[in-house]
């Protein structure tokens, strides 16, 4: 993606391109300094009718099975692929069942067959809150079919279906110059949001406030890492080299050993975090080297001992990733955010349905207090699931967002 010579991260502008007023300047000197999702909407997918979720820094969502706590998180994983260059498809994957999966429940087709979802967010950021709105055709034929970008009071870009025959929707986006709007067809299996810095030029003021917003939204969309700690994958010896953290965790042993030798200060923590959740002393957590350029991680537990991370309970290991995954960041987790703007400029957005999965309430609440400490520092944020007990536990920790979807 390419950035504006005078991007949101570097300064807020109004719609004509000049100096911002007094009353502007305040206002976007109360801006968050990063572009973040403030509120994810379900218009229509699944279960979800009509449904707008304020996100906070920690957000939880509670329900019992089937109130659609994990459609929220799909949608919202779905976006930030699409906001990351993949097609329809490939960010549709991690739905079971695909697009047609997404559709509304009892949803009937339209004379010519079709069905569809719709879902939106919006991100807040330098330039002020920008919308982003998309619908789905998820039958017969996967494509979008419609798409609006909307900031400072203007309608930035919108794209339709015109010819069901063709590949491609009818972009028109923002200009403000001789020509009040440009068009120009986009592939209707891509977010055209993304595809727009390759597209507009930047040479109008709309021309650069449509491409600020733009980027504001992909910066905040791309910097998102889905997190579902595996156990029974946690237990093996891994390559040294594989140091770049992924969702399920597997990889957890070589993460450990960055963690030790290139941040003494959150390691430390991160030692903190497991005495306090693992059974028993924890006074290190160390990764092991083995033969053949393999590293396995144990904990230490003082005067030599030592335990292997697969002897660890299920929960044990859940908790000890997640704890790992909130105080580390981009460099170390497999996540590809914005790579043209600074990290410092970026808020990392973890997604982890089911957080409080095989925790018990203490570890739970441990957990969650960590988290809380962390998202209030403004460099990650967290959405995540949890159920029952635990829900109650967690919705007592200061700082936490809690959404009951039963309510």
């Amino acid at each position: 993606m390419s950035v504006a010579p005078h991007g949101p991260v570097a300064q807020a502008r109004d719609v004509r391109g000049a100096r911002p007023s007094a009353a502007a300047a305040s206002a976007a000197a109360h801006r968050p300094p990063r572009p973040v999702v403030t509120e994810l909407r379900l218009s229509a997918f699944k279960s979800h009718r009509n449904a707008a979720f304020a996100l906070a820094p920690l957000t939880l969502f509670r329900g019992a099975s089937g109130t659609g706590k994990s459609s929220v998180l799909q949608a919202y994983e779905a976006l930030a692929r699409l906001a990351g260059g993949d097609g329809l498809a490939e960010a549709l994957a991690p739905v079971a069942g695909g697009a047609p999966a997404c559709v509304p429940h009892r949803a009937r087709p339209d004379p010519q067959g079709r069905r569809g979802f719709r879902i939106g967010c919006t991100v807040d950021g330098p330039v002020g809150p920008v919308r982003l709105d998309l619908a789905v055709q998820a039958e017969p034929d996967v494509r979008v079919v419609g798409e609006r970008l909307t900031g400072a009071g203007r309608t930035l870009l919108t794209t339709a279906l015109r010819d069901p025959g063709l590949p491609s929707v009818e972009a028109a986006w923002h200009t403000a110059g001789a020509v009040p709007v440009t068009r120009a067809p986009l592939p209707d299996d891509r977010l055209g949001t993304a595809l727009l810095p390759l597209r507009v030029a930047g040479k109008t003021a709309g021309q650069r406030l449509v491409l600020d917003a733009a980027e504001q939204v992909v910066v905040a969309l791309r910097s998102v890492f889905p997190c579902d700690p595996r156990p029974e994958l946690m237990r093996t010896p891994v390559a040294a080299r594989d140091g770049r953290l992924r969702s399920a965790c597997d990889n957890v042993a070589a993460v450990l050993g960055r963690t030790a030798s290139e941040c003494a200060i959150r390691h430390a923590a991160l030692v903190r975090a497991a005495d306090a959740g693992c059974r028993g002393r924890v006074e290190g957590v160390e990764a092991r080297t083995l033969d053949g350029g393999f590293v396995r991680a144990v904990l230490a537990r003082g005067a030599g001992a030592t335990t292997p991370l697969e002897r660890l309970g299920d929960g044990e290991l859940r908790y000890l990733a997640l704890c790992l995954v909130l105080l580390t960041g981009p460099d170390v987790l497999a996540v590809e955010p914005a790579a043209e703007v600074l990290s410092a400029l970026q808020a990392l957005t973890v997604l982890a349905d089911g957080l409080d999965r095989c925790l018990d309430p203490f570890q739970a609440r441990e957990l969650v207090e960590l988290a809380a400490r962390m998202c209030e520092r403004g460099h990650i944020r967290l959405v995540g699931t949890v159920r029952g007990e635990v829900a109650e536990v967690a919705s007592g920790v200061p700082g936490v967002s809690m959404v009951d979807l039963e309510a």
